[in-house]
């Protein structure tokens, strides 16, 4: 019987807050002031927000300026000049925009953040960040699988294809979903259902780090259970639940709101997507079989 490696465990004693974590405002290229920003999160309801303007640390200091309207501020910076765009998700510390991307990766991770790749398949190659820099980069904790503006720009906002290429190698990376809001118009695109204990920026961190999240365009996961090899996955609103294996092969396809799969000690890993109304989905981390 497979044994599961996954983040999912212990989900209790604490709650889904939902987040994002590519903001920008107009201290890079974003159309409206923090305070905006904030305010427009705040409205529609969101439990957390990074601010990550280009090459310029948002800090807990800096943050203190502004009201927060009941959210919970987490420091950010999109690592961007020189090369491809690495988000710091939880920055404590500047990390300059170093043409070697390995060492802008090696800097945040000798601080308490986390290191993204974002939007990789951006621009008229869908290649932004090529599958070969990804493979070649260690040490980062993952990537855009759905960054929302590259909808209204060349490319794709989708990156299920290098996550499923990297993961069927043996990485282990988690996806993320965000807005990469620049304008109000974009606030709402994509964001993270992050499971913490913690109403703070601490918990919601450990949590994110631990993989306890799942990236959204609209489907709301409802429970999350392994017994075993046994995976089952409900929903709210899904209309159909794909489970994905290595190299994107799709080994089980439900047109439900719930789906049971059981794992096959050769998988290698397993994912999953809901799918629902329109371009609403919910993506799972992966479930490896450590068999």
């Amino acid at each position: 019987m497979p044994k599961l490696d996954h983040p999912y465990r212990n989900l209790t004693n604490g709650q889904w807050l939902r987040g994002n974590l590519h903001t920008h405002t107009t201290n890079s290229d974003g159309a409206d002031r923090p305070q905006r920003v904030i305010n427009d999160y705040a409205k529609r309801g969101y439990d957390f927000l990074a601010i990550s303007d280009h090459d310029s640390l948002t800090s807990s200091r800096d943050y203190k300026q502004w009201d927060n309207r009941g959210m919970v501020l987490i420091p950010g910076n999109e690592i961007t000049a020189n090369g491809s765009h690495i988000l710091h998700v939880g920055a404590d510390r500047q990390v300059p925009p170093l043409p070697q991307r390995q060492e802008v990766i090696n800097r945040v991770n000798a601080g308490s953040g986390l290191a993204v790749v974002a939007h990789s398949n951006w621009q008229e190659a869908f290649d932004y960040t090529s599958i070969d820099k990804m493979r070649e980069w260690i040490g980062y904790h993952g990537l855009e699988i759905f960054n929302a503006v590259i909808g209204r720009l060349q490319g794709s906002p989708y990156c299920t294809n290098k996550w499923d290429i990297l993961l069927s190698e043996g990485r282990r990376l988690f996806g993320y979903a965000h807005d990469d809001s620049h304008a109000r118009s974009d606030i709402g695109g994509g964001w993270n259902m992050v499971y913490s204990r913690e109403r703070t920026a601490k918990g919601i961190l450990a949590a994110i780090a631990a993989g306890r999240f799942y990236p959204s365009t609209g489907v709301i996961i409802s429970s999350i259970r392994v017994r075993g090899s046994r995976i089952r996955i409900e929903t709210e609103n899904a209309r159909r639940i794909v489970a994905i294996g290595r190299l994107g092969t799709r080994l089980q396809v439900t047109d439900d709101r719930r789906i049971d799969f059981e794992a096959n000690p050769d998988s290698g890993y397993v994912r999953f997507e809901c799918w629902g109304d329109g371009e609403q989905f919910a993506w799972t981390q992966p479930f490896f079989n450590n068999a």
